[in-house]
């Protein structure tokens, strides 16, 4: 795998190698390949008005969903969102027919590069040296391939295979280009880092003031004129990438399932702020929609009511600092290669994968 430099051509409400317009063009050739057989524009069944899409793919594999949603601030960002998702989903598959190999760490360890299970976060007890099932991997660090768990590449692993963890989709991100994709997924994965690291220290960081971009403000508006309350966190962590948390809180219906939250990480604060602010719409419709099966959750904060759930998440809402969003630094480039870059030298590591 050769990741070559990789212009941005279009920078609006989102950083893409080609427009909405054309990305839409493109994906949406993929959908009989991926298995998505319906792409709805779910955005009125809310009140804010923030596009939101979902797809449905009914030949997830077993442990996995079928529903998936995108947002965007324009109804076809939203729409490339919600079908790039599902194609995402039916990537982290294993291909039907193929087999993985299975060995054990110190028996791969050998003329190719392995990533060691114990460098990942493993559950108390499992044995990194267990016998578990490997996929060739590229670290484009030290530009070398390298075997990877497959734990921690695909989502669902089968059941058939030996587990090291439960697997998630954290890190898996498409794009127009290879570079697209890897710089989309490398963001998702500091973005969790952060959200993590706020969750284990409850420190929510300055709350966002002051935002004046028409872009953003204009979203901000919708969620005013709809009695949504939303914060803007900046959970930047020590990487130094841009990070924001939109937690929302619905005024008006006092739903417990509503105190939603929306995370946005990206070079460009703005592009940062942009994705948190439509993830948290999006968030809000996961739950009026109830067609994903992961949203048994909102049924327990129904229980439990809606003064309990708030003071639960208060320290989300109630931090005392603030920051004007113009004094928040961007480093973006004109080329996703160039952003993809940044990361590693920036916080010092030796291995990317």
């Amino acid at each position: 795998m050769i990741l070559r430099p990789c212009k941005k051509l279009y920078n609006n409400e989102t950083q893409r190698t080609t427009s909405p317009e054309e990305t839409l063009a493109r994906v949406e050739k993929a959908l009989p390949a991926a298995g998505i057989t319906r792409v709805a524009d779910i955005t009125n069944l809310d009140r804010l008005g923030i596009p939101v899409f979902s797809s449905i793919r009914p030949t997830a594999g077993r442990g996995a969903i079928s529903v998936y949603n995108g947002k965007g601030a324009t109804p076809t960002e939203a729409r490339v969102s919600a079908i790039m998702e599902g194609i995402e989903r039916y990537s982290a598959e294993v291909p039907p027919g193929t087999t993985l190999p299975l060995a054990r760490y110190p028996d791969v360890a050998g003329d190719v590069p392995a990533l060691d299970p114990a460098d990942l976060i493993l559950p108390r007890g499992k044995d990194p040296r267990m016998t578990i099932p490997w996929i060739a991997g590229y670290d484009i660090l030290q530009e070398e391939e390298i075997l990877v768990p497959a734990s921690a590449v695909f989502h669902p692993l089968p059941e058939t295979y030996p587990q090291l963890f439960r697997t998630s989709t954290n890190g898996l991100a498409s794009g127009n280009t290879l570079e697209e994709a890897v710089f989309h997924a490398l963001m998702e994965v500091i973005e969790r880092d952060a959200w993590s690291l706020v969750e284990a220290s409850r420190d929510t960081g300055p709350r966002v003031t002051a935002i004046g971009d028409s872009l953003p403000a204009s979203l901000l508006s919708r969620f005013a004129s709809a009695q949504v309350e939303v914060h803007v966190r900046d959970i930047t962590s020590d990487l130094g990438i841009p990070t924001f948390a939109a937690v929302s809180d619905d005024l008006q219906l006092r739903d417990p399932a509503l105190l939603t939250i929306g995370m946005g990480t990206h070079t460009s604060a703005r592009i940062a702020l942009l994705r948190a602010l439509t993830e948290v719409a999006q968030s809000r419709l996961t739950q009026i929609h109830g067609a994903r099966e992961d949203t048994d959750t909102a049924d327990l904060r129904r229980r439990a009511g809606y003064e309990r759930v708030r003071r639960m998440n208060a320290y989300w809402f109630d931090g005392k600092s603030e920051e004007p969003f113009d004094q928040i630094p961007s480093f973006d480039t004109d080329d996703f290669l160039s952003d993809i870059r940044i990361v590693p030298a920036w916080s010092g590591l030796s291995s990317l994968t």
